[in-house]
């Protein structure tokens, strides 16, 4: 096949754990970068980045950490870029800089991701602060490519929902529900779930915990695995207290033949889609769904020209099971196929979740997978915020017939019926899901609740009241009266 020289393709791919600590990020995005540039073949293609592209950092503050990144590995950059928070960052950077190789826009470009977490969580607890660089107002700030997914819709706000640990386990008890299954069948399940992204993490040289742990060590609580909220134990959650980075190298077909890395080294991007749904939580059709999901992926696909069944690898995100569970269900993915995993990496919780830049990590855990299976396509999903905006990215060692594609999908998302969310309400509801929050002594402190009146709005309500509290904790109150007061708290019946 004639390859048009523009058509973009990944070469390299860097990732690095720091276990010692101590490092600050933009150094690990540049121990990652070379590590990119030795798995390409070609130390020459790190002095030729032209763009440098930063997932949006939360252990550290720069005001242009790609320019940092730019000096210290010797390139002469011309173009670089920042993102807010959403870990579907590295997936949309790189579809657009697929798009801007192709559009000769850019011809090397740099995708990296980092965060000390660890270091700085550990430093905190002292009272120190590291000595890292700082980039003072005379440094321009770098263009934002990404904006931050929105996470405080007021009907959320009001409550206090207001983290992923509070949210996702809404979705959780969703599934269970519309899956029949008792509370502690749905522990199991979801223990056993995650038992099997434990597996392949043993198998991924770079994943942060390499121990296979049972079904039953991860559903049940113990003191080294706290409950933190209805139905999570920490086990259950993504792990952010890791020091790890990552970078990918992306060029044109042309300048990796003049540079004479190996064509067995090269992962082509063969599509790429985004979309979202609601932005609040409460207006969302069903909480264990994702429209946006569903379109993105198929649209992804069909821009390939492929089927499901010519996926070999996937990498669904995997911050927490329902997020696992939605997009496989969307997506028509089976959750327990010993030939196609969920996960390349081992997920957030065992592989490492360095807040945004996950994705960063599965995709050059996928391109090492691809390499491996010459002719075989990888699937990547990327979620931002409270299942709430995607990116999708499908991969092969073969080139695509008519060249990278890219789609937006939002319109056709946007079409999709809502609920009506209400933001105050006082009266009778019935209890649609809900979650309770746990101290770090193991004691419930707070409940979650989202309810469904009469007449079908939603209302997210809170309480504190220890007996509603035990309840909700002990039993299935699917479909129970609640009643709900005009300030958000609620009562069980």
């Amino acid at each position: 096949m004639n390859i048009d020289p523009r058509t973009p393709i990944l070469v390299g791919s860097g990732q690095v754990d720091e276990r010692d600590g101590g490092v600050e990020p933009v150094d690990l995005m540049v121990r990652a970068a070379r590590a990119a540039a030795t798995d390409a073949g070609s130390a020459k293609l790190l002095e030729l980045v032209d763009s440098v592209r930063v997932v949006g950092l939360l252990s550290w503050r720069y005001r242009d950490p790609g320019a940092l990144v730019g000096e210290r590995i010797g390139a002469t950059v011309r173009h670089t870029g920042y993102s807010g928070n959403g870990g579907s960052t590295p997936q949309v950077f790189v579809n657009g800089a697929a798009e801007d190789i192709a559009a000769g826009r850019a011809d090397v470009v740099l995708i990296g991701g980092a965060e000390a977490w660890r270091t700085r969580t550990k430093m905190r607890a002292q009272k120190l602060r590291p000595e890292w660089t700082v980039q003072d107002e005379s440094v321009p700030a770098a263009e934002i490519m990404v904006t931050d997914v929105p996470m405080a819709a007021e009907s959320e706000r009001r409550i206090g929902l207001d983290r992923p640990s509070y949210v996702y386990p809404l979705f959780e008890q969703a599934l269970r529900v519309s899956a029949g299954r008792s509370l502690a069948e749905h522990q199991d399940f979801i223990g056993g779930l995650w038992s099997r992204f434990s597996a392949v993490a043993v198998k991924n040289p770079n994943a942060w915990v390499q121990r296979e742990y049972t079904a039953e060590e991860i559903a049940t609580p113990s003191p080294d695995n706290r409950m933190i909220s209805t139905p999570y134990t920490k086990l259950l959650n993504s792990n952010n207290m890791v020091d790890q980075g990552s970078a990918l190298l992306m060029c044109s077909v042309e300048t990796a033949t003049r540079l004479g890395i190996p064509q067995e080294r090269w992962v082509f991007p063969h599509s790429g889609t985004e979309s979202h749904d609601t932005y609040a939580i409460a207006e969302r059709a069903a909480l264990d769904r994702s429209p946006a999901i569903r379109i993105a992926g198929a649209r992804a696909l069909e821009l390939a020209g492929i089927g499901l069944d010519r996926v070999e690898h996937v990498d669904v995100y995997s911050c927490f099971p329902s997020a696992v569970q939605v997009a496989a269900n969307e997506l028509g993915l089976p959750l327990d196929d010993p030939a196609r995993p969920l996960t390349v990496t081992g997920g957030l919780t065992f592989g490492g979740g360095p807040w945004n830049n996950y994705v960063g990590h599965s995709i050059a855990t996928m391109m090492t997978r691809l390499r491996e299976t010459p002719g075989s396509f990888g699937l990547v999903t990327a979620n931002s915020g409270y299942l709430t905006k995607h990116a999708m990215g499908v991969y092969s060692t073969e080139p695509p017939a008519e060249g990278f594609r890219r789609m937006d999908v939002q319109a056709e998302v946007d079409a999709e019926p809502r609920t009506t969310a209400l933001l105050s309400y006082e009266g009778p509801a019935s209890a649609e899901s809900w979650t309770v929050v746990y101290d770090r002594a193991g004691e419930p402190e707070r409940g979650f609740l989202a309810a469904r009146t009469k007449t079908g709005e939603r209302m997210l309500a809170t309480t504190v009241a220890g007996d509603d509290l035990a309840r909700l904790v002990a039993d299935d109150v699917a479909g129970q009266r609640v009643e709900i007061a005009s300030d958000g708290q609620f009562r069980l019946a």
